[in-house]
C-alpha cells in the first residue's frame, strides 16, 4: 500500500460510499477514514470526474456513480467466482471421490455455479444455474451462518419464508437459529434428506476478508454412507478447499 497510496486511498473511498445505504458528506468520509479533508476533496473530484462517484451538490452529499455499477456488471460476466474455484473443485472431486458443488447466496435462495461430478456418483438437483432454497441445503446452512444475526432476520420476516421441501427443514426463525448456532459451533453445516431422500451434504462458506460468505462449497454423498469419521474427513477437505478459494478471491484474508 505505501507503493501506491492514492490508489489505496481512492478505493478507501470507493468501498467506504459502498457499505453506506445513503450519500454521505465529504467531511464524513474523512473523519472516518481519518484522511485530511483536502485529500478526501481532491479523491473525491478524480472520482467524479471518472464516474465513479456522483455528487449531489445541493445535499452536500456524495455516492457511488455509474462507473461503479458498470464495473460491479464486468464483474458479473466474467464470472469469476467460477473462474477461480474450477481448478480446486475439480482437484477436490478427485480428492473425496464425490460429487461436490459451488454456490452463492442470493436472497433466500442458493444459485448453483459449478458442479463437479465424480464417476459412479448419483446424479443431483444441483446442476448449474439451479435455485433452492437456502435454510434447506448444506451451502445455504453455511453461508447464511456466516451472515450477521439482523440479516438473518431480515430474510426471514415471517414463516411463510419457511419453504419447505419433502417436509423437512426448519419451519421458522427459531429452529433456523438455532441450526446456523450449530453449524457455526462444528465448523461445516451437514444436510440429510433435505434436498434429496437419502443424500446428504457437507458444507464450509468460502469466507472474504471482511468475514462475509462469498459463497460455500459442499460435497455429497450417500447417507448410508455419512459415517462420523467419513464426514470428518470430507469436512477437512471442504474447508482445504474453502480456504483456498478464499485466499485467492479475496487476498487481503490470507493476509491479515
Amino acid at each position: 500500500m505505501s507503493n501506491a497510496p492514492a490508489a489505496a486511498h481512492a478505493l478507501d473511498v470507493l468501498e467506504h460510499l459502498s457499505r453506506h445505504a445513503e450519500p454521505v458528506p465529504a467531511a464524513s468520509i474523512a473523519r472516518d477514514l481519518g484522511l485530511p479533508r483536502s485529500s478526501v476533496y481532491h479523491l473525491l473530484k478524480v472520482l467524479h470526474a471518472r464516474g465513479y462517484v456522483t455528487h449531489y451538490v445541493e445535499e452536500r452529499r456524495f455516492g457511488l456513480g455509474q462507473a461503479a455499477y458498470e464495473l460491479g456488471s464486468a464483474y458479473q460476466r466474467q464470472a469469476p467466482l467460477a473462474r477461480v474455484a474450477r481448478a480446486a473443485m475439480r482437484r477436490l472431486v478427485d480428492q473425496c471421490g464425490r460429487n461436490a458443488h459451488f454456490a452463492t447466496l442470493d436472497g433466500r435462495d442458493v444459485i448453483y455455479l459449478l458442479e463437479e461430478r465424480a464417476a459412479g456418483q448419483p446424479m443431483l438437483v444441483t446442476d448449474v444455474g439451479v435455485r433452492l432454497p437456502a435454510h434447506l441445503t448444506a451451502s445455504g446452512l453455511a453461508m447464511l451462518s456466516a451472515l450477521p444475526a439482523s440479516q438473518v432476520r431480515a430474510l426471514y420476516p415471517d414463516r411463510a419464508s419457511f419453504v419447505q421441501r419433502h417436509g423437512t427443514g426448519p419451519r421458522g426463525l427459531p429452529e433456523l437459529r438455532s441450526m446456523l448456532a450449530q453449524v457455526r459451533s462444528a465448523g461445516h453445516a451437514l444436510e440429510v434428506g433435505t434436498v434429496t431422500p437419502d443424500l446428504s451434504s457437507v458444507a464450509v462458506p468460502v469466507i472474504d476478508r471482511s468475514g462475509r460468505p462469498l459463497a460455500a462449497i459442499a460435497v455429497t454423498l450417500r447417507t448410508d454412507d455419512a459415517t462420523t469419521e467419513h464426514v470428518a474427513e470430507l469436512v477437512t477437505r471442504v474447508r482445504s478447499t474453502a480456504t483456498e478459494i478464499g485466499r485467492r478471491l479475496s487476498p487481503a484474508a490470507a493476509r491479515a
